[in-house]
């Protein structure tokens, strides 16, 4: 699968992009990778010295620490897709594998199964960059699903991933899919994902140190407790529900992503970038996606575009203006300067 043939959809995350990881689901000639991003596509899967097919295997299989503490703490985030209840891994048995949380489930109703089609296709390959393992990986999953002949990566929260992404995969190609930011901030107000974001932001902040990625126990020590908790493999819940996070923080971090992806998209081939609304797809599905299909090389098929648009709902939509005055005045502030990117 030529890299040519990939294209990564990049966003802030709660903007609609796991719908559309389902409508690309539904068309014959897509790959469509949900959460690889979230999950395996990470620096260490995307590193500059090459890898056996073992060692890169070990990577992307990896439990991911902290959503596998979300599990065990009763605070699963809707788009964790493995059903433990069935599954043969588990969070007390070692730990879901990143592949099978989000990705594998969405392709197989055997996520366990298919990754172990996939193992020995790569433990058995030979020291080779990341991004060839990926390729190849690729065309395993493309096969699975028919010989799909687009390669689709969707991942929320992703913005920051641009320039990794585009280092190692230098012809693929970028969309941007964005969405109201009053509306997209008081979801990711609601959601469990984004409440533990912030909180990560907050615990790098006191740590002094970049990214939450950089904290080490030294200074999970001299955190405030609540915030130390969350980095347990047990926490109470209530720590993530309850504790005082303004909509407008969350705002501000909308026009954040959508500034950092609109500077990093800038800066690649024009030829390769595209922007979608989501608000546009909801009200045009048919014209949206069709052009959506031009940019990714696959044909605009017409049952496709049919069940494509009985699947996304119209309706969500406005749920901010439903916010008490002030603090919408507050949330559209802080939103102010992504906005005028996006020329909303």
């Amino acid at each position: 699968m030529s890299a040519e043939n990939l294209t990564f959809v990049v966003g802030t995350g709660r903007s609609g992009s796991t719908a559309l990881s389902r409508v690309l689901r539904e068309h014959p000639d897509v790959l469509s990778l949900n959460e690889l991003g979230a999950t395996a596509l990470q620096p260490d899967t995307l590193c500059e010295e090459p890898l056996t097919g073992k060692e890169f295997w070990s990577r992307i299989t990896a439990p991911n620490e902290l959503f596998n503490n979300m599990i065990r703490s009763e605070v699963p985030l809707p788009e964790f897709l493995y059903d433990m209840s069935t599954g043969r891994y588990s969070t007390e048995g070692g730990g879901i594998p990143a592949l099978s949380l989000m990705v594998l489930p969405h392709l197989s109703d055997d996520p366990d199964g298919l990754l172990d089609t996939l193992e020995p296709k790569i433990t058995s390959r030979p020291s080779a960059p990341c991004a060839a393992h990926w390729e190849t990986l690729f065309e395993a999953l493309a096969a699975h699903q028919g010989g799909a002949r687009a390669v689709v990566e969707r991942s929320g929260f992703s913005t920051g991933n641009i320039p990794l992404l585009h280092a190692h995969f230098p012809h693929a190609r970028f969309v941007h899919l964005h969405r109201d930011g009053p509306d997209c901030a008081l979801s990711m107000s609601r959601h469990a994902g984004f409440r533990m974001i912030m909180q990560l932001m907050d615990m790098a902040e006191l740590a002094g140190v970049d990214s939450p990625r950089e904290l080490t126990d030294e200074h999970k020590a001299v955190l405030p407790p609540h915030l130390s908790a969350l980095l347990e493999e047990r926490f109470d819940p209530a720590l993530l529900w309850e504790r005082e996070l303004p909509v407008a923080r969350f705002a501000g971090l909308w026009s954040r992503l959508v500034q950092e992806a609109t500077e990093h998209l800038g800066a690649l081939p024009p030829d390769t970038v595209t922007t979608l609304s989501y608000e546009r797809m909801l009200d045009e599905p048919r014209e949206q996606l069709t052009r959506l299909a031009g940019f990714l090389g696959v044909p605009p098929l017409p049952d496709w575009l049919d069940r494509a648009a009985t699947m996304l709902d119209p309706g969500r939509r406005g749920a901010a203006l439903r916010l008490p005055p002030d603090e919408l005045a507050a949330v559209r502030s802080a939103c102010a300067p992504g906005a005028a990117v996006l020329g909303r």
